[in-house]
Parts: structure tokens; C-alpha cells; sequence
């Protein structure tokens, strides 16, 4: 292929290496996932960056617990992170550890360069200390005495520390913030970081410590250590090879700015303030788009291991399969507001939607094509009005599909795709198949029919393959056929799947349905 495709670079927040991550976590890579398959569909040069964050006193004092070493502790959850990660089936192309030794040397250099210029000074600080966010508040930021991010105790912290000046660059980040509306996203998430810090005055941020060692050590200071949000953030550039004293890689040139910057909402401040002023400090564009997305709940809220309520990706995935899991939380989670995760609501979306709608689908049409034609699917051109209604739902997809995910309202988009196996489904009971069968002057109506449906799953099947891969390609092979482009499906539209195909003589079941009951044995004690 020609190289003068489109890039995009999609990245997901760096996860916390302090332990193995729930399905909250994991949604987020998931999504970012379905994201960058999505682009490469359309034709885009993908660059998907995932990774891991692995400094800081929280792992520190893990590992001391442990009784190894910060770097073994980090070695040993990184790996079943990206157990998990490679588990969901995610496609990135790069898995940033900031442990890395080209990262933490471009820190270090990158501290240096921002002290140098002055943007860094050192100071003491004095105020209340959050271990589990890493975070220093002011008394009047607590809530009711505690962290406001967590809620958990804080405790009185005085240090030795450098600090970034925020407020020499917050003037230009507000008129970015208003001239590009797009930037924060949802639109809720720009008022808040707009009315709740920047327009009340940015303090400057401390960025280093004293009182631990895991860190990435300032080198012309080596008692301090970069602290955790100018080492982490940074990724994003480091990751593709930028480079402090501007000898950059190829990588970095091709894909900086970030299209998408995909992250939790309880990291937004730090997204959404912190990082673009880093950027501005070192004379680099902004990242076009941050999207906070909301939080996947258990029913009885936030989920967290102190509370029990943790749900791991793999133990649904041992259940549901993979590509279940990554139906459910692509379609269950909302645009703007908290998602909620239950066995229940997972058994029935399984029946109704998985198991129903689409894997009975499939096997129907297939095996109708293998009772009456001996599996050869033919299009004898023995059209009715009906025809023109499916391939209208039919052909509508992709672009409701794009509307949706241009938007990042990618629930929507695959509510699209189902709609389309629906009408298919409904397609089945306006042809009667099985009446047509009886009719001998009728077959060639009744294999037009077959086509149709077989043309119809292999167009839906195609814009399924960003969010059900697995599944998608699962159902290409029981049909007998390639993936078509989505050039030949927005171009051509209908006459995607060849006529005269033979299909799979003995169509598997994609989704068993399932008894709640059986499920309930299943789930692991907290």
C-alpha cells in the first residue's frame, strides 16, 4: 500500500503495574481497542499505544510488603496485565513500561531541559498527602477531611520538593480549551476541568519527591525522584521516540500530535491540565482529542478491592468467551454516565442479543442453505419489494456506524450493526423460507432469498469485526468468504458475498445460550 494513508495514534492511560486489573481497568483497553480496529478498517495508519506505569510509593511499599524488590514486584504484575490485555484479543502496537531505560532517560533529560528554562523551580511543600492517588491536597481541597479523588485518609506530608509553574501557561490552555471545543470530551468533563481549576487559579504542581526511592532519579539531584505524573504522562512521546534534544524518531515525526487520548474520568485533571502544559513547555503541539470516559460500576458502585466487588475480565471471559465480555462493555457502557456490570444483566445480554439475535441468525441461514440447495448459495435474481426494505436497514449501517463513531458514541455504532441482524431476523419471517421450500416453482425466489441473507450477515459481520474480531471472522469462515473492504461495501453496496458460494455443510453454535442458575455456580467467592 501507498504510505500516504492517514495516521492516527490512539493511546489509553499507562495502567497503575500495583496489581492486576478489573474489568473497569479493562474496558478501557477494550474500547481503545475497538477504536483503532475501527480506524484501520477504514484505511487509517493505526498507531494503538497501551502500557504500564511503575513508579511511585504505592508500589514501593508493595513490594517492601512482598519482600522483593520494586523492579521484581513491577516485572510480576506487568506481565498479568498484559496477560489480561492480550487475553481481550487487543491490537497494540506498542506496550510502553515506564521502567523502560529510553523513557527514564528522556525524563531525566526532559526534567533538566524544563529546569533549565526556568519552568521549574525548587521549593518546599506542606500539605496533605494521598498515597493511593499520589496526589497533595490543600486542607480546604479535602472532603470531609479526606481525599476527594478517593475518599481515603490523607496524611500531613512536609518536603523538600520541585515544582512546575503551572500558571505561566494556563492563560494559553484556557484559550485552546475555548477555541477547541472538541479538545476535552465529553463536554461535561471541559466545564468542569474549565470552572473547577483553571479559571480559579492553577497552583504549581510539585514534581518530585524526596521521601521514597522508586523513581526515575532527577540526575542533577539524585535525592529527588521525578514524581509520578510528569514520568507517566510523558509516555505518550517518549513511547514513539521523542526525543529532549529534538533527534526524534521516524515514529514520533509520523504520528505526533495524538488523535485520541483515551482515559478515566478520575484522571482527566491530570490529561486535560497538567500534560498539555508539559507540552507547551517544550514547544510541542497538543494532543487534537482527550475523552474521559465514565466508569464501568459493579451494582453497588465503584469497584475496588477493599470493597470486594472487584469482577476480573478473565474469570468472564473463562464463562462468557472473550468476545462476549467485549460486547458487553462496549454496548452496556453509556457516552457521558457510569456503566453498570452484573452477572444478571451479562446472562441476559448474552441470550437475548449474542445467543438470539446473532448466532441464531447464522445458523439458520446456513443451515437452510444446506436442507434446500445442498449448501450452495446462489443469487437467481428473483427480487420483491421486501428485498429493497433489508438491504435499506442493510446499507444504512456503515454509515450510522461511522456517524457513532466518529463521536466516540461507540454503543451507538454497535446498536447500528445489530439492527441490521435484526432486520435480517425479520427477514427470515417476512420470506417464510420453509413455505417456499414447498413450492417447487419458488426455489429459484427462495435461493435469491438465502443470498440475500447471506449478503446481508457478511456486510454485518465486516462492521462487527472492530468490537467481536473472534466472532466476525468466525462467521466469514462458516460462510465461505473473505472479508469484503468497507470501500467495496460504502461503493458498491449489496452483492458483497459471491453467488454461488458453497457455505459450511455443519454450522457451529457462536453463542450457547445460558441458564442463569448455571452462571451463578460459576462466579468465584470475593
Amino acid at each position: 500500500m501507498s504510505n500516504d494513508k492517514k495516521t492516527y495514534y490512539i493511546t489509553t492511560a499507562i495502567a497503575y503495574a500495583s496489581g492486576k486489573p478489573h474489568i473497569g481497568n479493562t474496558y478501557e483497553i477494550i474500547l481503545a481497542d475497538a477504536i483503532a480496529r475501527y480506524k484501520r478498517q477504514q484505511g487509517f495508519d493505526v498507531f494503538f499505544q497501551t502500557g504500564t506505569d511503575e513508579h511511585g510509593q504505592k508500589i514501593e511499599t508493595k513490594a517492601n510488603e512482598a519482600g522483593v524488590s520494586p523492579k521484581e514486584y513491577v516485572d510480576g504484575t506487568v506481565s498479568e496485565i498484559k496477560r489480561i490485555f492480550d487475553l481481550m484479543n487487543t491490537s497494540y502496537d506498542k506496550f510502553m513500561r515506564t521502567t523502560d531505560p529510553y523513557h527514564e532517560k528522556q525524563i531525566q533529560k526532559i526534567f533538566k531541559k524544563l529546569y533549565d528554562q526556568g519552568d521549574i523551580y525548587k521549593s518546599s511543600y506542606e500539605g496533605m498527602y494521598c498515597t493511593p492517588c499520589e496526589s497533595f491536597w490543600t486542607p480546604s481541597q479535602l472532603v470531609d477531611g479526606k481525599c476527594p479523588d478517593c475518599g481515603r485518609e490523607v496524611k500531613a506530608a512536609h518536603e523538600e520538593a520541585y515544582f512546575f509553574k503551572m500558571s505561566k501557561y494556563a492563560p494559553r490552555l484556557i484559550e485552546h480549551i475555548e477555541k477547541h471545543p472538541e479538545f476535552i470530551q465529553p463536554v461535561q468533563r471541559k466545564n468542569e476541568m474549565m470552572n473547577n481549576f483553571l479559571k480559579p487559579g492553577l497552583q504549581d504542581l510539585c514534581v518530585s519527591r524526596s521521601t521514597f526511592t522508586w523513581g526515575i532519579p532527577v540526575d542533577f539531584d539524585p535525592k529527588h525522584v521525578v514524581y509520578v505524573w510528569l514520568d507517566a504522562l510523558v509516555n505518550y512521546i517518549t513511547g514513539i521516540g521523542y526525543s529532549a534534544d529534538g533527534s526524534h524518531g521516524d515514529l514520533f515525526f509520523k504520528y505526533w500530535p495524538a488523535d485520541l487520548h483515551l482515559i478515566g474520568k478520575d484522571i482527566l485533571r491530570f490529561h486535560t491540565i497538567y500534560w498539555p502544559i508539559f507540552l507547551m513547555a517544550l514547544d510541542l503541539p497538543l494532543p487534537k482529542q482527550i475523552f474521559g470516559h465514565p466508569w464501568l460500576l459493579q451494582e453497588n458502585g465503584k469497584m475496588s478491592k477493599s470493597k470486594g466487588n472487584v469482577i476480573y475480565a478473565d474469570t468472564l471471559a473463562d464463562i462468557f468467551g472473550v468476545d462476549a465480555v467485549r460486547y458487553f462493555v462496549l454496548h452496556e457502557m453509556p457516552f457521558e454516565t457510569d456503566g453498570v456490570i452484573s452477572w444478571e444483566l451479562m446472562v441476559e445480554r448474552f441470550n437475548s442479543d449474542l445467543a438470539n439475535t446473532l448466532g441464531n441468525l447464522v445458523k439458520r441461514t446456513i443451515s437452510m442453505s444446506n436442507q434446500y440447495f445442498g449448501g450452495r448459495v446462489e443469487d437467481r435474481g428473483v427480487k420483491e419489494d421486501v428485498d429493497d426494505s433489508l438491504y435499506e436497514t442493510v446499507l444504512a449501517a456503515p454509515k450510522a456506524l461511522e456517524t457513532s463513531m466518529e463521536s466516540l458514541h461507540v454503543a451507538d455504532g454497535i446498536s447500528a450493526i445489530f439492527n441490521l441482524f435484526k432486520r435480517c431476523n425479520k427477514y427470515i419471517d417476512e420470506t417464510e423460507p420453509w413455505v417456499l421450500s414447498k413450492d417447487e416453482a419458488k426455489s429459484d425466489r427462495l435461493s435469491t432469498v438465502l443470498y440475500n441473507l447471506c449478503d446481508s450477515i457478511v456486510i454485518g459481520a465486516t462492521l462487527l469485526f472492530p468490537f467481536l474480531p473472534e466472532t466476525s471472522s468466525k462467521i466469514l469462515s462458516e460462510l465461505s468468504t473473505e472479508m469484503p473492504s468497507m470501500t467495496d461495501i460504502n461503493e458498491k453496496g449489496r452483492g458483497r458475498f459471491v453467488s454461488g458460494t458453497n457455505v459450511s455443510p455443519s454450522p457451529e453454535t457462536l453463542f450457547q445460550r445460558l441458564k442463569a442458575a448455571d452462571v451463578m455456580k460459576l462466579i468465584p467467592e470475593s
